[in-house]
């Protein structure tokens, strides 16, 4: 048989009939400890927790200023359904103080402990690097602060780097999650620092970031950690470890990033630094070929008239031993078959040779040898 579905108010009154045929539930105590805490026009609107869970209360004509975020209170009151608006409050009709939270106590007992230890020791913390290409944050994926720290660097220097490990930053083991975060960033060689982070919320939403393990994550990264963990007047104990706190995951974005003005005007005089030096060189290496180029000339001038002078000796020589200047002087050469006669022994009788003058020649004969 098919069963008819019913509409959102059926099912939201007939819860709401649950609880007020309760009776059972009417003015019941209940402990827990006051984790958020907002007035308006008289009345209270607050949250009580334990370790495993949260309720919301309110708190309608009464001003009760003495109460604060951290409190252990006894609340009086009938839980009620409000149909338009799907939710459970705790409707008080009084509070009292029962003691200090347990939940802050532990806060304190943590805090004290470790600071004694040195973790929060001032000679532990690491300086801020000088250089930063890539960022590492351990926060949520799906929250704000990843997206106001994308922002923030894209806005300030678009080429840094932003790595994101995902984690849950509330609920039964975040904190495991945080420190392992931590502890991969800190072994990651890429990256040069590190921001844990999450949004605003009540001191239970906090409370991950208030454990021993991801303190001492901290304390043992070998990275330089900003804590930027809720608001401005949130503290944690991940904030008093760590090497900086931002009071924002936006500022800790803003401590992290150069301006990106700056570091193009740092360029810029860099530049132009490197093009003063280049033409200062050439400009010197231009002197220096110039004054090598007159030398080589200088001496390739003395090398030719040195050697002007050599051919002109070589060539006088050579012209004081022409054949022709030696014939214009009235001497002759004597030839017989093509073969010079430097020797009256080489001639004989009757033999034909040839007398060359200057201006000719003449043939013989040999009649007497003497």
């Amino acid at each position: 048989m098919e069963r008819k579905p019913i509409s959102v108010s059926l099912l939201a009154n007939y819860i709401k009939q649950i609880f007020d045929a309760e009776m059972l539930l009417y003015n019941i105590d209940v402990i827990g400890e006051i984790s958020s805490w907002n007035s308006s026009n008289g009345n209270v609107f607050f949250v009580i927790k334990d370790e495993n869970a949260i309720l919301n209360c309110v708190l309608f004509g009464n001003n009760h200023d003495n109460f604060k975020v951290g409190d252990k209170v006894i609340v009086t009151g009938t839980p009620k359904y409000y149909v338009k608006g799907g939710k459970l409050n705790f409707n008080v009709a009084d509070i009292k103080l029962y003691g200090e939270g347990e939940l802050y106590k532990r806060f304190l007992e943590l805090k004290l402990r470790l600071e004694k230890e040195g973790l929060f020791d001032v000679s532990h913390k690491k300086a801020m690097p000088k250089t930063i290409n890539r960022i590492g944050v351990v926060t949520s994926e799906t929250g704000a602060v990843i997206h106001d720290i994308l922002n923030v660097s894209k806005r300030r220097n678009s080429a840094q780097d932003i790595v994101l490990y995902p984690i849950k930053v509330q609920g039964i083991g975040a904190e495991i999650e945080i420190a392992k975060g931590i502890n991969f960033f800190s072994n990651y060689d890429n990256v040069d620092a590190i921001i844990v982070g999450r949004g605003g919320g009540s001191d239970e939403d906090l409370s991950n970031f208030n454990t021993e393990i991801v303190a001492r994550a901290i304390y043992d990264c070998k990275k330089f950690v900003v804590s930027a963990v809720g608001h401005e007047t949130d503290f944690t104990i991940c904030d008093y470890v760590a090497d900086l706190r931002a009071p924002t995951p936006s500022a800790a974005a803003e401590l992290l990033t150069k301006d990106g003005t700056e570091r193009k005007e740092n360029l810029k005089l860099i530049t132009k630094t490197i093009s003063s030096l280049i033409d200062n060189k050439i400009f010197a290496k231009k002197s220096e070929l110039a004054q090598i180029s007159n030398k080589i000339d200088t001496t390739m001038q003395t090398f030719l008239t040195k050697k002007r002078n050599q051919i002109d000796i070589i060539a006088e020589k050579i012209n004081s031993l022409n054949p022709k200047k030696i014939l214009n002087m009235g001497y002759a050469k004597i030839e017989s078959n093509g073969q010079m006669i430097d020797s009256v022994k080489s001639l004989s009788l009757g033999q034909e040779i040839c007398v060359n003058f200057a201006d000719g020649k003449a043939i013989a004969t040999v009649k007497e040898i003497e």
